[in-house]
Order: structure tokens, then C-alpha cells, then sequence
């Protein structure tokens, strides 16, 4: 009896180890107990990185940082565009040629004139380096403006018009288009060139990351944004233009609010500009005699030259301070 004992407990022993090591993994037990701690975790980054699937959380907010950054550079490269987008911008149809031919044509008339007034030829030099090189690009820059100002007052009104088309079921293609037949210019036509564009095949958030190329304000890029992001993560559009339209209504409310209260800073400017000048007249009016030293004799004529310089940098300064970039 006592030689039994011995392989009876390596049998016991034997089974006590199988059934601690080998029965669970044969009935299911350890992977009903992973399964449960599985389920008992809320944590859904860890369910996903245990089945090798990549969190969405973490995949939107790469998609969106990418979006940020393309869109940040195209931002940077817009700041000093090529004479041919600057002349898209103003919403003139012309070529870098014309443009250029226009600019050349203006140098030489002003400088014939300044030859047949005859004035001194370093003055006619620089009157017609600036009726041909200054006056074109400021003509064009002031265009440039008051096309942005335009697009501002009626783009509030287009985004609108999507989010309705959006809430309604119609797809952001289908509310662009008829944002580009039933508003008005220049919105109507920037918007017709994002259709034409997304009809040569190229995407829609591409097409509408180029609305900021041809306008390049702060608003457009706040679609830009809003259309890339949502064309890559996904989101709810409505909701995201509905709230897009609330701040640019705000931000034009709050832009005309900074333009009337610096209105008075701007009376005063144009006020002290023009104060020597207007004096100058009157004094003129009453004893030319007197005044005409000025532009008689040497000193004089040097004397207003130096008074011009210092008025021009003083319109400068001023115009400086009460002009608020918004």
C-alpha cells in the first residue's frame, strides 16, 4: 500500500497542474474573462489599441492639424501674390501684358507732359515714375478693396443660403451651385469659379481652399477651413456653417462699430492735413506777393519741399494710428 501512494499523488499533482493551466484555455474560461474586462473597460482608445484598429478621436484631430497646416501655408504664399493674381483679386480680366502696357504707356504721357510744362527734369523724371509704377498698383490695390468690401456684405448671405440647403438635404455641392447663380457679384462669381473648378474633377475642399487664393480675407479662410475639415473628418456641416455665419455677421458688425467710433480721429487727421494748406491759399488770396517767396526764391522753394516732406510724414503717422487692422 505504501508504493501506491506515491503515484497516486504525482497523479493528483499532475491533474491539479492541468487543470490550473490547461482546463481554462480548453473550456473558454480565459477568453470569457478577457471579454468581460474588455467590456468592463469604457476606456474605447484601449479596446481599440489591443485589436490593432486606430482610435477616430486620434484620426480626426490628425486629419484636422494636416488641414490647418495646408491651409496655413497657402495663407503664407498668398501674402505676397504675383502681379497676375493681384489683378484677379481687383476683378479685372487683364493680362500681366496689358497691365504692364497700361503702366508703361501712363509713365511716358506724364513725363511728356512734365517736359512740355517744362519742369526741371529730375522733377518730370518723378512724375513719371510714379504716374507709371505708383499709380497703376495703387489703382489696383484700391480696386482690390472695395471688391473684398463688397464680397464681405453678401458672403454672410451665401453661407446662409447653404446651411439652409444643408438642413433641408441637399448635398454642399448642389447649395454652392445655386449660391452661384442667385447671389450677387463678386460672390456669385467666385462661387461659379469653385463649380467650373469641382467640374474638372478637382475636389470640392480643393476648389474651395482657391476662394482664398482669389480672396484673401479672413472669412474665406474660415470656410476653407470649415469645407476642408469637414470634407476629411467628417462633422456636422449645418451646424459648423450655422455658427460660421454668426461670426461673420459679428465680425462685420464689429468692424463697423471700430470704423464709427475712429471717425472722429479721422476728422481731425483730414482737418490738420489740411490746415496749412487751406492757410496757404487764404494768405495767397490776400497778399500774393508775400507768399510767393515760396516758390520764387531758392530758400523758398526749398522751404516747401521740407514743409511738404515733414505734412506727408506726419498723414503718414496719423493715418498709422487710426487705421485698426481687423
Amino acid at each position: 500500500m505504501e508504493g501506491l501512494w506515491v503515484p497516486l499523488l504525482a497523479t493528483l499533482a499532475a491533474g491539479g497542474l492541468a487543470y490550473v493551466f490547461i482546463f481554462p484555455l480548453l473550456s473558454g474560461e480565459r477568453a470569457a474573462e478577457r471579454r468581460m474586462r474588455d467590456v468592463a473597460m469604457t476606456d474605447a482608445v484601449v479596446r481599440r489599441t489591443k485589436r490593432g484598429a486606430p482610435d477616430p478621436a486620434v484620426t480626426r484631430r490628425q486629419q484636422v492639424e494636416e488641414s490647418l497646416k495646408e491651409l496655413d501655408a497657402r495663407r503664407r504664399n498668398a501674402r505676397r501674390p504675383p502681379l497676375q493674381v493681384r489683378i484677379t483679386q481687383a476683378g479685372l480680366t487683364w493680362s500681366r501684358q496689358r497691365f504692364l502696357i497700361i503702366s508703361v504707356v501712363l509713365g511716358i504721357l506724364a513725363l511728356l507732359l512734365a517736359v512740355i510744362f517744362r519742369w526741371p527734369i529730375y522733377l518730370a523724371l518723378g512724375v513719371g515714375f510714379v504716374a507709371g509704377f505708383g499709380l497703376p498698383r495703387w489703382l489696383l490695390n484700391w480696386l482690390k478693396k472695395r471688391r473684398e468690401q463688397k464680397f464681405l456684405r453678401e458672403f454672410p448671405n451665401a453661407v446662409d443660403v447653404i446651411v439652409r440647403g444643408v438642413k433641408s438635404g441637399l448635398p454642399l455641392g448642389d447649395c454652392i451651385r445655386v449660391v452661384a447663380s442667385e447671389s450677387q457679384e463678386p460672390v456669385r462669381g467666385e462661387f461659379r469659379h469653385i463649380v467650373e473648378t469641382q467640374a474638372l474633377g478637382i475636389p470640392l475642399s480643393d476648389a474651395c481652399a482657391r476662394l482664398f487664393e482669389r480672396v484673401p480675407l479672413a472669412e474665406t479662410s474660415f470656410f476653407t477651413i470649415v469645407v476642408s475639415i469637414q470634407a476629411k473628418s467628417g462633422g456636422n456641416l449645418s451646424e459648423t456653417l450655422g455658427n460660421l455665419s454668426r461670426v461673420l455677421r459679428e465680425r462685420r458688425k464689429m468692424q463697423e462699430k471700430i470704423q464709427a467710433m475712429s471717425m472722429e480721429a479721422k476728422a481731425s487727421a483730414a482737418i490738420i492735413g489740411s490746415l496749412p494748406i487751406a492757410v496757404m491759399l487764404l494768405v495767397y488770396l490776400s497778399t500774393p506777393s508775400y507768399i510767393a517767396l515760396l516758390w520764387t526764391e531758392p530758400l523758398g522753394r526749398l522751404m516747401l519741399a521740407g514743409s511738404a516732406f515733414w505734412m506727408f510724414t506726419g498723414i503718414l503717422v496719423m493715418r498709422k494710428m487710426i487705421n485698426f487692422d481687423f
